[in-house]
């Protein structure tokens, strides 16, 4: 890392730029500049990253791309796959590039000190992990009743519930389907009623994922579903419905789950990047062993792409750099993405923990705090939904909004009139958000179509767009398990990139740690009337006015 004073002249030097990319809007600079498009994107086969429709001139690109090699964002990358302790806080490696990478891959991990072989380890658990679906759905392994299991119901929260979700749905909406997946995270007694209500015990396979098997949400929904099958099957039937995805062998056997339907996964593999880990058994349940690993090959070619593409035609690289100027020269703090593809509809959800989790930090490695933004904040729906709700603020806003354009040219279905439309919509947004409609416009349509010069002067300000507000499209051929791989990849070292550059720790997550430690305080509060610590006025008034409302107090 480059001294503090040099650091902080090339962030002046970005700064420097960004205002004088205010002075330019963003069509114009297509006009000066007939090979932008041509420059400003960058492909990995089909899968294309278009950011030229982004206030970047030819000056802040070359400037972002020195700053990142000044930060040691080559060495940051060598040290990623070469398992090196990159989250300093909690001590430990982040090689989930391990978790996809091919057998025999001789990839190791910094683990408390220790060298870990993390690829015999992700070896022995694929193989596991391949071994146990299959012997699902050939019948081999089937429910209490002798009844083969038509459902499979994970239960996790955070990366244990976020990434199977989306994925599971991606692949299967319209994809084959081997079991029905159902997701269980919120502690929200309703959520489990609602499931237990469209579940037969005797066909469900529960998958606990919780690599402590102590995160009390999750296993307060085990308890709950175990006491469901119980109450229907018989408290022998419990062994022959669950597996977990954990490292606490004492617990999982405590609860009954024999240790051959326990699978592990080590501590460098972060919750929010275990998809490709044990953590993914239901995606692999539901949509194949094939389809699986296609989500693993898929993210294997993204990691060669990000581990040995130049800094500037690399994918990852290119879209975190896209995101620092949006934050921290044009002044953004929100972010938009916006999946043109109904099976994407988790995607925004999967991103913001993946993100805003990752790189929602204001303290800088060396324990300071970081004098400018770091992660925006992050928000999606899929396409056209999102153009009837939230987009009127993107459009027409105070704050211009950042988007990601998601697309995909060939659909999975028989319905190419509505993939045309749906396209059609994508590229008229990017376009809208580029090149806006001014007030002469709007006027001249208001007369074309008959308005007095009264209701023009009124109405026609609240028809204006200002346009030049940014955006990149992500456009691939058809979205398979692959290409999803791809996606995920994509993101996960974007946000890598973006931590390296901010010099922040994009692995740890302390800020989730606190609401749990008080939420546990404040239980006996809840349920015996005794404070167990001290609260402010207002916490202490809403306790009493909530057991008042029970009939409690």
């Amino acid at each position: 890392m480059p001294a503090a004073g040099s650091i902080d002249t090339i962030w002046d030097q970005i700064a420097i730029l960004g205002d004088a990319a205010r002075a330019t809007p963003i069509a114009d600079l297509f006009a000066v500049d007939p090979r932008r498009v041509e420059d400003f994107s960058a492909s990995l086969d089909d899968l294309t990253l278009d950011f030229s429709k982004t206030a970047i001139s030819r000056a802040a690109l070359a400037a972002l791309l020195d700053f990142a090699r000044a930060t040691g964002l080559e060495t940051f990358r060598d040290r990623i796959f070469a398992g090196a302790e990159i989250n300093p806080t909690e001590h430990r490696a982040a090689l989930h590039v391990a978790l996809r990478a091919p057998d025999g891959a001789a990839m190791t991990a910094s683990l408390g000190g220790k060298t870990d072989d993390a690829s015999a380890y992700v070896t022995l658990q694929r193989d596991r992990m391949r071994a146990f679906v299959a012997a699902v759905h050939e019948g081999r392994i089937v429910g209490a009743t002798g009844l083969p299991f038509t459902d499979v119901l994970n239960i996790g929260i955070g990366g244990s519930d976020l990434g199977p979700r989306m994925v599971c749905e991606a692949l299967t909406l319209v994809g084959p389907t081997h079991l029905t997946p159902h997701f269980l995270s919120n502690v929200d007694g309703h959520a489990f009623a609602a499931l237990s209500r469209v579940l037969d015990p005797a066909r469900t396979l529960v998958l606990v994922a919780s690599k402590t098997f102590t995160t009390q949400e999750t296993m307060t929904n085990a308890r709950a579903a175990r006491d469901w099958l119980a109450a229907s099957l018989g408290d022998a039937a419990v062994g022959a419905h669950f597996a977990a995805m954990s490292t606490n062998a004492a617990a999982t056997a405590a609860f009954g789950i024999t240790a051959d339907r326990v699978f592990g996964f080590r501590d460098w593999v972060g919750g929010r990047y275990s998809v490709w880990s044990p953590i993914g058994l239901s995606v692999a349940l539901a949509a194949g062993w094939d389809a699986f690993q296609a989500l693993l090959d898929g993210g294997h070619a993204m990691d060669q792409h990000f581990r040995n593409a130049p800094l500037a035609r690399n994918l990852p690289v290119l879209l975190a750099l896209v995101g620092i100027w949006n934050v921290n020269a044009m002044g953004s703090r929100t972010h938009c993405v916006l999946a043109y593809d109904r099976r994407l509809q988790r995607f925004p959800a999967f991103l913001q923990q993946l993100e805003m989790e990752s790189n929602g930090k204001s303290v800088l490695l060396d324990a300071s705090p970081s004098p400018r933004p770091t992660g925006p904040v992050l928000f999606g729906e899929p396409g056209t939904d999102a153009q009837h709700s939230f987009m009127q603020l993107v459009h027409q806003g105070t704050q211009p909004v950042p988007v990601d354009f998601l697309l995909a040219a060939i659909p999975d279905h028989n319905r190419p009139e509505a993939h045309q439309i749906l396209a059609a919509h994508a590229f008229a947004q990017a376009e809208a958000l580029l090149a806006g409609k001014s007030l002469g416009t709007v006027q001249q349509e208001m007369r074309a179509a008959g308005a007095s010069d009264a209701e023009i002067t009124a109405g026609a300000p609240h028809r204006v767009f200002s346009g030049n507000r940014p955006s990149n499209m992500i456009l691939f051929r058809r979205l398979d398990a692959f290409t999803l791989g791809r996606l995920i990849a994509l993101y996960e070292h974007k946000v890598a990139v973006q931590g390296c550059i901010w010099n922040i720790d994009s692995f740890d997550q302390w800020g989730v740690e606190l609401g749990k430690v008080l939420a546990g305080r404040l239980l006996p509060d809840l349920t015996h009337g005794t404070a167990a610590a001290p609260h402010d006025p207002s916490t202490s008034a809403l306790i009493t006015r909530f057991r008042s409302l029970r009939g409690e107090e």
